[in-house]
């Protein structure tokens, strides 16, 4: 049974672009649907989360932290009384807009891209559901419902002060009320993304042996799930040791969210979806015991994963593969796919500035798969095997 604050599809706010609705399928159940057919969507399956797409395939690429980020929302909405499907279709849709090589990549972008307006994901995602997948004869992107692209736009919390010229163009056009707070829909899945990733990391961690599964047992709420597993399973093999622990974590801090944020709807007593996005704070939350113990892995992780010697040096190579793209197609657009260099002409007919060109350059580049992009710095730039890093 919905709870009164589930966002109802029959009382969605719509498209921008209005159609007939499907017989079969509610208005989010078409949203998801939509994204998971979306060719930025199977570009994730090349996309870096934490370690370069190509450099092992257990490790977790975009798409899989998508699907596994998809599977914890839905199981935490429907514990809720939520809409699983608008929940699964931000969840899917969160990281559409993550260029090659993850947060490196954006942090290149975001560099190159300051005289011109600037680069962020959520924003880029929202451009690409909105205008970069251009597969319909009546619009560009999906014309997703209202709920979805808010749920894109602002999971994380309201969006204040200067907007990146990506949410701002469209918000424009379609007013998504970036200054409240999104669905609960939405807040679970930003909080789904939290648990996949901070559990996945210590997993693949492990496997790169970046870390020991003894430093592991010895950090807050694992040092209880090992434990646990070693009290009910003594001489269990080291695997399915780490595994059995991990497993118990990962619960863990799927029931602390369900648990916090049922407190927080009793006191809030929402009567409807309205009443969740001018709440004034999340209702979606870690608690705070929870959470300090949280930021300790996290440090642990930042410090022995995400700036570890190996991640560091495939971080700088990755960063001057975008910081020498960037310009070349700045100089050179003729080496654009033909599509690419249309936009290209349209946008100095129309504008006839730099930053129209960036944005497009911006586009092609953001959406480019890791090995696409390693490619093409290979092709273009004649890149030396010498001067990679092992395994490039």
């Amino acid at each position: 049974m919905s709870a009164p604050y589930a966002s109802d599809p029959r009382a969605s706010r719509g498209r921008l672009y209005p159609e007939e609705e499907s017989e079969f399928r509610s208005p989010f159940q078409r949203d998801r649907d939509r994204i998971i057919h979306a060719s930025a969507f199977r570009r994730l399956k090349h996309k870096t989360q934490v370690f370069i797409e190509h450099e092992g395939d257990y490790f977790r690429t975009r798409l899989t932290h998508s699907i596994e980020v998809a599977q914890v929302a839905r199981t935490i909405s429907g514990t809720l009384g939520l809409n699983a499907e608008l929940t699964e279709a931000v969840a899917l849709a969160h990281d559409l807009g993550h260029p090659p090589f993850g947060h490196t990549g954006e942090d290149a972008l975001a560099g190159l891209m300051a005289p011109y307006g600037g680069f962020d994901h959520n924003a880029q995602a929202i451009r690409i559901v909105t205008s970069l997948e251009r597969h319909y004869a009546e619009w560009d992107g999906l014309n997703l419902t209202w709920e979805t692209l808010e749920g894109i736009a602002k999971h994380n919390g309201p969006v204040v002060g200067e907007l990146p010229y990506a949410l701002s163009q469209y918000n424009a056009r379609h007013d998504l009320e970036l200054h409240t707070h999104a669905s609960a829909e939405a807040q679970v899945a930003a909080l789904a993304d939290d648990i996949a990733y901070n559990n996945h990391d210590l997993h693949d961690g492990l496997r790169a042996e970046l870390f020991s599964t003894d430093e592991l047992a010895e950090l807050p709420i694992l040092k209880g799930c090992f434990a646990e597993v070693d009290g009910l399973y003594p001489g269990l093999n080291y695997y399915r040791r780490r595994h059995e622990a991990l497993r118990r974590f990962f619960g863990i801090l799927v029931e602390d969210v369900i648990g916090v944020t049922r407190a927080n709807l009793a006191a809030l007593n929402p009567q409807n979806v309205g009443d969740i996005r001018h709440a004034g704070r999340m209702m979606v939350q870690f608690s705070p015991e929870l959470w300090t113990d949280l930021k300790v892995i996290r440090e642990f992780l930042f410090h022995r994963m995400y700036r570890a010697p190996a991640v560091v040096e495939m971080r700088k190579y990755v960063t001057d593969v975008i910081r020498d793209l960037f310009p070349l197609f700045m100089e050179r657009t003729d080496l654009l796919p033909k599509q690419w260099r249309k936009d290209v002409e349209e946008a100095r007919d129309e504008a006839g500035d730099e930053t129209a060109l960036a944005r497009i350059v911006l586009d092609y580049i953001a959406g480019m798969t890791d090995r696409f992009a390693l490619q093409q710095h290979n092709v273009l730039l004649g890149s030396d095997p010498a001067d990679r890093p092992p395994g490039v």
